[in-house]
């Protein structure tokens, strides 16, 4: 039925580029998508939401009398092989969260390497257990397989849940005059996969107790903001939200302006950079504004809603700082410098700690 997509029978045109690991960048994301997506939209698929630079997930009105949106989300892990199940339920179920979408119903694809053993697969399945009663998620199916297309464990999750119809939320919902808040730090989830990745390495530079606290960053601030997103909703005045995922905080913003149609400008002092992700970050020379930022969760807001939120967030534990605000899109997406120097937010080709595994991958090398 398909054509066999070896590396030997890939179509490649002499004017094709060769792209770095990591997300398809948005300037070829979105022409594929108007080209190929949007053109098979049928008038019976009832799609409220669909595919879009910085629209994470599809809302379906699958019950036109009801009341409720059924909303789906796809995500792959591919950066880490250790805690890949815990991973692939927070992945997708942030996604979910920023739409303001109650997570209930997951299917995952398990592909193993050759001569991973059944110990190695049991403790998956063991990990998406846990996972699914800690967000109160019924694993519902999906596929298991060993394959020599993949060279460690790969996981495609597909994450199913319901919304009533007035609470649905987008990225495109962020207006002109909004605060932009954004909930813990960053960057949360490259410093757990660097700890993870490359705690070898760092072993000669940094102490057993410091890597150790950096792989419990999985956990603890943990890469989850389902809770952070209901407890953001429950205050009010909440236009958009987003989860700063592969390509960092940068990118994020840039799907945000790009969903909403808007501009923004951020405030560099203001972006809360954890200490043990400063660290790893001059460590490893890379920008921790695009490092793979899980964790954290973007607020679009009401200028007057803001104090309410980060109160209320901050008696649940969870500090939120308001990072910038949301312009008219002709000022563009910019950064204010240290020195009060505003120039545009940087964009990065691919995401930072992408970089650091694929070159010390190939070197050995941290």
């Amino acid at each position: 039925m398909f054509p066999n997509l070896s590396k030997r029978s890939l179509p490649t045109s002499r004017a094709a580029s060769i792209l770095p690991l990591g997300k398809v960048p948005a300037s070829l994301l979105r022409r594929l998508l108007a080209m190929y997506a949007k053109t098979t939209a049928c008038p019976k698929a009832r799609l409220v939401v669909g595919p879009g630079i910085g629209l994470d997930a599809a809302a379906i009105d699958f019950h036109p009398q009801g009341g409720q949106y059924l909303i789906a989300k796809t995500d792959p892990i591919t950066f880490v092989a250790e805690d890949i199940g815990h991973y692939a339920l927070v992945i997708n179920a942030n996604d979910l969260a920023t739409m303001g979408v109650i997570p209930r119903w997951f299917l995952v694809t398990l592909l193993f390497p050759p001569k991973t053993s059944t110990d190695q697969i049991s403790y998956v399945f063991s990990q998406l257990r846990s996972a699914c009663c800690a967000l109160d998620v019924t694993l519902c199916g999906g596929h298991t397989e060993l394959t020599d297309a993949v060279t460690r464990p790969v996981v495609i999750g597909c994450l199913l849940g319901d919304c009533p119809k007035p609470r649905l939320i987008t990225t495109a919902g962020a207006r002109v005059g909004d605060v932009m808040l954004l909930t813990k730090g960053i960057p949360i989830e490259a410093v757990s996969v660097l700890a993870r990745e490359r705690g070898g390495d760092l072993g000669r530079y940094f102490s057993a107790r410091f890597i150790a606290r950096c792989r419990r960053y999985l956990y603890k601030p943990g890469i989850s903001i389902v809770r952070d997103a209901q407890l953001a909703l429950a205050v009010g005045g909440v236009h958009a939200m987003h989860d700063p995922t592969e390509g960092g905080l940068s990118t994020a913003l840039y799907e945000l302006a790009e969903a909403a149609g808007v501009g923004l400008v951020i405030d560099q002092t203001a972006v809360p950079i954890l200490p043990e992700g400063a660290q790893l970050c001059r460590h490893f020379g890379i920008d921790p504004l695009g490092a793979i930022a899980s964790g954290a969760l973007l607020i679009s807001a009401e200028p007057r809603w803001a104090p309410r939120l980060q109160r209320h967030l901050a008696q649940q534990g969870i500090t939120t700082s308001v990072i910038g605000r949301v312009v008219p899109r002709r000022q563009g997406v910019k950064l204010r410098d240290q020195a009060g120097k505003v120039k545009p937010l940087p964009r990065f080709a691919q995401d930072e700690i992408a970089r650091v595994l694929d070159s010390s991958s190939s070197t050995g090398q941290c």
